[in-house]
């Protein structure tokens, strides 16, 4: 996985991250409210830690949508053919702070 800060500010970071096909996240939490534009992928599936459901949808490059913070640990795993790249708008409480804090190994 690849990740590249676009901007920051106080308020706002933009964030660009890619998976190569079987490719995962960390796992993580989302702190904050944020928007999401899919640049390119074909499907994507996320994974709670604590196992259950696993949620698997198809994407296409333009997709775009609001999401809100999950303090549930989860992952995103590139289940598709295709590289995934998204563009992330975090809306962040105060400047310092990470919106996507890394939760174990």
């Amino acid at each position: 996985m690849r990740t590249e800060v676009i901007t920051r500010r106080s308020d706002l970071l933009i964030r660009r991250a890619i998976l190569a096909p079987g490719q995962t996240t960390p796992w993580h939490v989302d702190l904050v409210e944020r928007f999401t534009v899919v640049v390119r992928g074909d499907r994507l599936a996320i994974e709670f830690r604590d196992g259950g459901e696993r949620h698997e949808f198809a994407v296409h490059p333009g997709l775009a949508d609001w999401d809100h913070p999950e303090p549930r640990a989860h992952r995103a795993v590139n289940i598709g053919a295709e590289t995934f790249e998204e563009v992330v708008t975090f809306f962040l409480e105060d400047g310092e702070s990470d919106p996507q804090p890394h939760v174990g190994g």
